[in-house]
Formats: structure tokens, C-alpha cells, sequence
């Protein structure tokens, strides 16, 4: 063994024993509260693939898109195939801009709040799932207030992931995990539409 390769085993060696250490230490498992913010693309994403791992260690599951109602996607599909452990509802109407109607997406956002409070209140859901949750909150179609007090009654091993640009202070302030994506790069931007399997 070269004294390079020795040096890196040592250095790796001690990385292992404090990393050990610091795993051993931490035992506490609770519900967490996620959120998944910023401009760049794989928010909704990283949701459904914590939804597919819930899946895998046969948790039960409720998903409430709060915007993306009208098309079909192949997340939803996917999940569609697990009607015993997941229950997935998609009741916006479509993005702001679209609808251009702020009483239609009050009420839908509502609606969508009444299933989410359901979900998030049923003590056999494990995880729920509120897609583009802060999209409603950032344009006050639901009271925030509201929102903050289900997510802090929960049952106690309930995980809530919410999604979407612009998440509130206060959300994440009670967060337990927030991550933001940074957009660098976006075919959109050079002409190349949304397709099947990458977006929807």
C-alpha cells in the first residue's frame, strides 16, 4: 500500500468511527413536516419518489395536487396501481394563469384543504402528500393560520411534504426538512417543451 492509500484509509478510518458515532446518537423518529420550495424543477418529483419508498415499507398514503388537475400524469398513474396502501386526488384546475379566475381557485384550493385535513388527521396515512400546497398559501386562497394548526396537530408519526414555489415563513419556520431547488438550467428556455416521462 502507498502512503497515499494509507493516509486516505487513516482519514477514512476516523471519518467512519465519527460518522458511527453520530448515527448512534440520534434516535428520536417522529412525523416530519417537509417542505420542497424554489424555482427549479423536481420539487413535486422528489414528493413522489418519497411516496414510492412509503410504498415500498407498506405505508398508506394521501396525495392532494392542489394545481395540477386537468392533464394526466404518469406519476398519478403510477400510483393509481397501489389502491390499497395510496389515495390520490388531483382537484386543482389548472395554474393561475389559466383559470384567471380567483373564485374558482379559492374554492378548488378549499376543497382541496377539506381532503388534505382528512388525510392529514387519519392516523393509518403515514404520509400526505400536499402538492403545490404553497402555491395556494403564496396567493392566500387558504388561511395560513388554518393550514399551520392541522400540520401541528397531526398524529405524531405523520409525515407532510408540501410543495411548490414561495413557501411561507411560517411554514418553514415549523419545518422539519426544507430544501429549495436552485434552477441553473431549463430546456423550456431553449424551445424544448414539457414531455411525457421528464414532466408529467
Amino acid at each position: 500500500m502507498t502512503i497515499d492509500a494509507e493516509r486516505h484509509a487513516e482519514k477514512m478510518k476516523a471519518r467512519k468511527a465519527h460518522q458511527d458515532k453520530i448515527v448512534a446518537e440520534r434516535q428520536t423518529e417522529k412525523g416530519l413536516l417537509i417542505v420542497h420550495t424554489g424555482k427549479g424543477k423536481g420539487k413535486s418529483t422528489a414528493a413522489f419518489g418519497m411516496a414510492m419508498r412509503a410504498i415500498a415499507h407498506g405505508m398508506k398514503v394521501g396525495v392532494v395536487q392542489f394545481v395540477k388537475g386537468p392533464w394526466e400524469s404518469g406519476e398519478r398513474d403510477l400510483l393509481r396501481q397501489f389502491p390499497q396502501q395510496v389515495e390520490i386526488h388531483a382537484m386543482g384546475e389548472g395554474f393561475t394563469w389559466e383559470t384567471q379566475d380567483r373564485e374558482r381557485d379559492v374554492r378548488a384550493a378549499r376543497e382541496a384543504w377539506e381532503m388534505s385535513k382528512k388525510f392529514i388527521a387519519d392516523p393509518d396515512v403515514r404520509l400526505v402528500i400536499l402538492d403545490e400546497l404553497n402555491i395556494v398559501l403564496r396567493y392566500d386562497y387558504l388561511a395560513l393560520d388554518e393550514v399551520l394548526e392541522a400540520i401541528r396537530s397531526r398524529p405524531a408519526d405523520c409525515h407532510v411534504v408540501a410543495t411548490g414555489r414561495n413557501a411561507k415563513d411560517e411554514l418553514i419556520e415549523i419545518a422539519d426538512l426544507v430544501t429549495e431547488m436552485t434552477q441553473v438550467k431549463h430546456p423550456f428556455r431553449d424551445g424544448v417543451k414539457a414531455q411525457a416521462g421528464i414532466e408529467f
